[in-house]
């Protein structure tokens, strides 16, 4: 069923209320040749907009990438390695007022887990490995324990580039709304793999594939908020494609493809980040050389990008970056900069304002935020 744009929006802009209040807000980070030790966690209050100075809660090394439960309860992490049972490792901790608590750690399907996200509608955890070219997929409605890996599956192919697309690279896995199906972004093979997804078991079963363009080197994946439309930044080319999407089979139909950087500019560097603004009306898009944030308006009717302008993050390198549960605050990570940034977000036009915070995270590299408490 497709809920309409306008009824998401209205709904949300209804949340905002409820939401504001004070989160946690967690950073992942690298902790190889940098001082950090592993995930940090700030108190941001999403009525004023201030962001507290960050702690170490959890020691992991290279906790690259965070997934909150939405009962704001569980956090899972990646530990971006090679070394763990012949792969990377995936966490999974008990939140606290004080510290994470290890519940416990399963192999990620593959060496250099990047990226993973949370099914809310079948409580199923997916990860995606970078190094390996591989997903997998953890049952997790038990929060008490951490249960094995229910399905790992293979990337196969490869692309233009003879360094980096010489063999799959998996390096995002996200849930449609509707929590029937999963897309991994695959930089190496220039593909979007489509997977079915087993609410009972967690397991998934492929359901089809896109095809980039050759060297796009797709990265991350979004969806707007009602399901119709879904983004993805390529990281080689610096643009966002978007796709119409076909509720029943999950496939994929790209309908444009725009640059992530400012008219006349030259190609600088690589794209990251792709997020779209809870109310369905923006996407974002993270630029590390130029070292900005893309915004675009979204068209209500047709998916379609109109861009709105690049906002400087202040920092070096935004690997990530994420809206908070309100959608009024943008935290941009500097990974190179050993920053995050606070910049308040435009309701009507999306465009974002700096508002001068900036506190010292060690390389950080991925942001998420609790419900308020």
């Amino acid at each position: 069923m497709r809920i309409s744009l306008c009824f998401v929006f209205a709904f949300l802009v209804g949340l905002s209320s409820a939401f504001a209040g004070k989160h946690h807000v967690y950073f992942g980070t690298y902790t190889k040749g940098s001082d950090s030790e592993g995930i940090y966690r700030a108190d941001f209050d999403s009525e004023t907009g201030i962001l507290s100075e960050a702690e170490l809660v959890a020691e992991v090394v290279n906790p690259s990438f965070l997934a909150i439960h939405p009962d704001s309860k569980h956090l899972y992490a990646v530990s971006e390695v090679a070394d763990f049972e012949g792969g990377g490792a995936v966490f999974k901790f008990l939140i606290d007022d004080e510290k994470l608590n290890l519940i416990g750690k399963q192999p990620s399907g593959g060496s250099g887990p990047c990226h993973l996200s949370i099914c809310e509608e079948s409580e199923v955890l997916g990860v995606a490995n970078y190094g390996a070219g591989s997903v997998a997929s953890y049952l997790i409605a038990d929060p008490f324990i951490f249960q094995p890996a229910v399905s790992v599956i293979q990337h196969v192919g490869s692309s233009i580039h003879p360094k980096r697309q010489a063999g799959p690279h998996a390096h995002s896995i996200n849930f449609s709304p509707d929590g029937r199906f999963a897309y991994a972004a695959d930089l190496g093979a220039d593909k979007i793999f489509i997977y079915r997804v087993d609410s009972e078991t967690g397991s998934l079963t492929g359901a089809g594939e896109v095809a980039m363009k050759p060297g796009d080197g797709p990265r991350h994946f979004t969806f707007r908020p009602d399901g119709r439309y879904a983004y993805v930044i390529n990281e080689m080319t610096l643009t966002v494609t978007a796709f119409s999407v076909d509720p029943e089979n999950g496939m994929l139909s790209a309908i444009q493809t725009v640059s992530t950087l400012p008219v006349g500019t030259a190609a600088q560097g690589s794209t990251a980040e792709v997020v779209a603004h809870p109310g369905g009306k923006f996407l974002y898009g993270s630029n590390r050389g130029h070292d900005s944030i893309a915004v675009y308006r979204i068209g209500e009717e047709d998916g379609k990008l109109t861009r709105v302008e690049n906002e400087p993050i202040r920092g070096e390198t935004p690997r990530n970056f994420a809206l908070d549960p309100t959608g009024k605050w943008l935290l941009a990570a500097g990974q190179n900069s050993n920053t995050v940034t606070v910049f308040s977000v435009n309701q009507e036009s999306g465009e974002l304002d700096f508002t001068g915070q900036s506190i010292e995270v060690a390389k950080p590299v991925c942001v998420r935020f609790t419900t308020p408490h």
